[in-house]
């Protein structure tokens, strides 16, 4: 282990198996994504997902549905359940804007 590894250690969900077959840069934007997530509501959480969607768009960082599960998955499988609660809460609201983007004329 390197001296990097040794004094940020990668969070337990990051050496799941669910994860394996995901791009250490792919991980690396989830784990980034995740740690600045922690503590915030709904609102400071979605505040924090728009620049971070921009980014991976800017840096051509793609998910796929089978990609994001086993993420999602791996995270879960880590968590207390006042992270899974908050988790829950993201996604649902994340669900809700992807639909009224759906919605939205283009």
């Amino acid at each position: 282990m390197d001296k990097s590894q040794a004094s940020n250690p990668r969070p337990a969900w990051m050496e799941d198996e669910l994860v394996r077959d995901i791009p250490q840069k792919k991980l690396d934007f989830l784990g980034q994504l995740f740690s600045q997530g922690q503590g915030k509501n709904q609102k400071e959480m979605m505040a924090l997902l728009l620049p971070m969607m921009r980014r991976a768009k800017e840096e051509k960082l793609s998910f796929t549905p089978k990609e994001m599960n086993a993420a999602i998955a791996a995270i879960r499988r880590h968590s207390s359940s006042e992270e899974l609660s908050r988790i829950d809460q993201i996604l649902e609201k994340a669900g809700q804007q992807a639909g009224q983007k759906k919605d939205a004329p283009t």
